[in-house]
């Protein structure tokens, strides 16, 4: 049974799970991946921003919760 045919077969939790156990994994190589050459070039000119006053940092917190007060997350409804 391939990966795709699995997934139909998993229950919501079980896929879940399975997002978690990959994030876990992709996190614990992060270091080793190389960032794209076009990340460079973004964090330079926030940097011009910031420098010049144009941007400023923002508490973390700020944006989550505009995040959460705007986007909700619901269980699919099994059929």
């Amino acid at each position: 049974m391939g990966l795709v045919q699995s997934l139909k077969t998993m229950s919501f939790e079980e896929k879940i799970l399975a997002m978690e156990l990959l994030w876990d994994d992709l996190c614990r190589e992060g270091d080793t991946l190389p960032s794209p050459e076009w990340h460079i070039s973004v964090l330079e000119e926030r940097e011009a921003l910031l420098e010049k006053g144009e941007e400023a940092y923002m508490d973390w917190e700020e944006p989550k919760e505009k995040i959460r007060n705007t986007v909700s997350i619901k269980p699919r409804r099994r059929p």
